[in-house]
């Protein structure tokens, strides 16, 4: 009986378990908690996706980020603030530590709202600017909802995001209509590598103050595709921080309302859907590559022994095969990851600098993971040399594999006999005529005796 309530016990625990990869513990950061109401769909998926949210107000004295040097929670969801910051204990230095640990957030804007000095200080420190006028939205006269601004045109209409480059996979496009009200428009710096764009503002689109008159174009800072409407930044250690331009798009009246854009039909939104894509690639529950098991060897005809499997030592001109099992977290299970075509996945075998630069190609597949291997020469040079695979991809976690290993020049007797290169040929009979040359002489030097002179007799 006990261990039959053992099995349900663990089951139970498996079925509640998040999908998340990296834990299940989320802070949802909210001013007021009459709010909280208008996101009771968002809250119950997560819930049901396993999550365990804590709510606090930014200004609550219980709110801590870290708990005896650690992080007290795995994820940080912050809905924009009604007052002027976050509070002492969400700076933006405590954020960023959050973050350096491995911690993931998603922060909320609303064009409702000014926008306060330490979200501002924040994002800046990642390179995501907001506009100088803390107040703007972003407006567009041809891509918007009918029905709940007619007027103001700040409730943007969108299609789901297109694959961003062909060369890496989308974990947001779908089919569907998107209601985006009052986005706080957002630009991207140029100087870090780190920042995705996931959804733009459309070509019509321009940000500005509805309080004021209407700007001339030269007081337009931002339009079209310059205004983001959702971004992503993707930290060296994988921390995942998202950005969302309209935090009203999480509302229930947007996950289950219908819009209907200018000469269009009355169709339903896709919010809840695509709030569940963004909060999943957020919280690490796709896009998460993970690296089993790294083998290298000599080639072989037949199978290789335990014992010859990731030599420390190679000798120069060596045949040397190299395979690496990678693996893709999606949603609940492991699944092989499929390089996409455009792209590709490399196998560097490098000193100081690569001396092999190889394509991996996928060799075996399994329910759970792919390998993918590449068969190669050792280069004619001795020292410590690399096998290094360095994998980084806007919206997948980075691979970096290093292993090192020595390789050697021929031992004495690993060389070929002179007689067995033809080239040598010449040298050798050179070598050997001086040789027959020098015993010749001396042979005709020893029995060569010299001519004797005649001595006349005297008396």
């Amino acid at each position: 009986m006990r261990w039959y309530l053992a099995l349900l016990v663990s089951a139970f625990a498996a079925a509640v378990n998040a999908l998340s990869s990296s834990g299940s513990r989320l802070l949802v950061v909210l001013d007021d908690t009459t709010d909280k109401s208008a996101y009771s769909i968002l809250w119950s998926d997560l819930e049901g996706r396993g999550y365990d949210l804590s709510f606090e107000s930014p200004k609550s004295d219980k709110l801590s980020l870290f708990e005896h040097g650690e992080r007290a929670y795995d994820h940080l969801l912050i809905l924009p603030p009604k007052s002027k910051g976050l509070g002492p204990n969400l700076t933006p230095k405590n954020i960023l530590d959050f973050m350096n640990q491995d911690g993931n957030i998603i922060l909320a804007l609303s064009g409702k709202a000014s926008t306060s000095s330490a979200i501002s200080s924040l994002l800046l420190e990642v390179d995501i600017h907001l506009s100088n006028d803390r107040s703007a939205v972003v407006i567009d006269h041809f891509n918007y909802d009918t029905i709940s601004a007619a007027e103001k045109h700040d409730v943007l209409l969108l299609e789901r995001p297109a694959p961003l480059r062909p060369d890496v996979k989308a974990f947001f496009d779908g089919e569907g209509v998107l209601a985006l009200p009052h986005v706080a428009p957002q630009t991207l710096g140029s100087n870090s590598q780190l920042i995705s764009p996931i959804l733009r503002a459309p070509a019509t689109a321009y940000a500005y103050n509805p309080k004021e008159e209407m700007p001339s174009p030269d007081d337009i800072e931002a339009t079209g595709s310059q205004l983001n409407v959702v971004s992503a930044v993707q930290a060296l250690n994988s921390a995942r921080f998202v950005v969302l331009g309209s935090v009203e798009a999480l509302e229930d009246q947007w996950f289950s309302g219908s819009v209907k854009a200018p000469n269009g039909k009355k169709v339903p939104t896709v919010n809840r859907e695509f709030a569940k894509q963004l909060t999943g690639w957020a919280f690490k529950e796709t896009g998460i590559l993970k690296v089993g098991k790294i083998e290298h060897h000599l080639a072989t005809d037949g199978e290789v022994a335990a014992e010859d499997m990731n030599p420390k030592i190679y000798r120069v001109k060596n045949e040397t095969v190299f395979n690496i099992e990678i693996s893709e977290y999606s949603y609940d299970k492991w699944v092989p990851f499929e390089v996409p075509a455009e792209d590709e996945l490399q196998l560097e075998f490098t000193m100081l600098s690569p001396f092999h630069r190889l394509a991996l190609k996928p060799t075996v597949r399994t329910e759970t993971s792919a390998v993918y291997s590449t068969q190669f020469t050792t280069p004619d040079q001795h020292g410590i040399f690399s096998f290094r695979v360095d994998y980084k991809r806007p919206f997948l976690t980075n691979i970096e594999e290093k292993h090192e290993v020595t390789v050697r020049h021929f031992a004495h007797d690993e060389y070929p006999r002179s007689w067995a290169i033809t080239g040598g040929w010449v040298w050798i009979a050179g070598l050997w005529s001086v040789i027959g040359g020098f015993l010749a002489f001396v042979v005709v030097w020893l029995y060569s005796a010299p001519v004797a002179d005649k001595v006349k007799k005297t008396q």
